[in-house]
């Protein structure tokens, strides 16, 4: 069974959905989506954990099913620092673990960085934590695919030219390679992208996801990752775009954390790998779940 409604958060309603009751000492899992301006659908996965716990996901303002306002001012960080707070309260989530993916990850990041209670670990998927970092690696990561798709790239951002079939082959080869690596796409990741918002993406991000030019440009938390004092796991996939040797050092700047990586996966590995994913998450959350149990 599932439960769905709204909740308010500042500029508008953000959608939720709750699947799960799970048992009396089992917390539930809040989910955070990427993006930023995705959706929580290509996190629906991650729901076969709700047997034992509840699991929820919700649609960041400006996308999905939320509300979607024509207000620029909004789409910052920590204005979705403080829905992600409001989200928690609204729904009791009063003890909790958080997982955030991509662009998620950085929100909780930011968020656990206001030192809130009740959140008992973290799960980092694919965590561009440095965006600075994030650009290099990419870069990288671009030249392996040759020269024909950087001009391609390069060529039509500086002309303007981005709506171009041919600017978007080049995109989707980026993607086919570093965002997911399955053929095709599952539905769940389409469904994301439909119920996308370019313009809070646009803002935030940039006009793909190798090119940061969005208020994110600057987003750089390696230096305060020390700060992070509860039991964290990092996630990324093999030929991911947060590369592993990224998230390697993310995992060496969290005290006591530790990290996986996905062989077969790229940027979505709890969908490339979705029955493993599930598996880890599932004895992570009880791992925790035992060490803070009174004896």
């Amino acid at each position: 069974m599932a439960t769905e409604g709204y909740v308010q958060a500042p500029g508008g309603r953000v959608w939720y959905r709750i699947v799960g009751e799970g048992r009396a000492e089992s917390m539930p899992l809040l989910l955070l989506h990427g993006g930023p301006g995705f959706t929580s659908e290509y996190l629906d996965s991650l729901e076969a954990l709700s047997d034992e716990r509840p699991v929820v996901r919700y649609d960041q303002l400006g996308c999905g099913r939320s509300d979607r306002p024509d207000d620029p001012s909004l789409w910052n960080v920590a204005r979705f620092v403080e829905e992600l707070g409001d989200v928690r309260r609204e729904l009791g989530l009063e003890r909790v673990h958080i997982l955030g993916q991509s662009w998620g990850s950085m929100l909780a990041v930011d968020y656990m960085l206001t030192r809130p209670e009740g959140v008992a670990s973290l799960i980092l998927a694919s965590p561009p934590l440095s965006i600075p970092r994030w650009v290099e690696d990419t870069q990288r990561l671009l030249d392996q695919l040759g020269p024909d798709v950087r001009h391609a790239l390069e060529w039509h951002e500086k002309e303007g030219f981005t709506g171009c079939p041919e600017y978007q082959a080049a995109v989707l080869e980026v993607y086919r390679n570093y965002l997911c690596r399955m053929h095709p796409w599952p539905l769940a990741l389409e469904r994301a992208l439909a119920g996308a918002s370019f313009e809070v993406y646009n803002a935030m991000w940039g006009p793909n996801e190798f090119s940061v030019t969005g208020c994110l440009a600057d987003y750089e938390r390696s230096d305060r990752l020390g700060e992070i004092d509860l039991p964290t796991l990092l996630t990324c996939g093999r030929y991911d775009e947060a590369t592993p040797e990224a998230t390697a050092l993310f995992q060496s700047l969290i005290p006591g954390s530790r990290m996986v990586v996905f062989e077969e996966s790229a940027h979505l590995s709890h969908l490339e790998e979705a029955d493993t994913y599930v598996a880890l998450v599932r004895d992570f959350l009880g791992s925790v779940e035992a060490a803070a149990a009174p004896s």
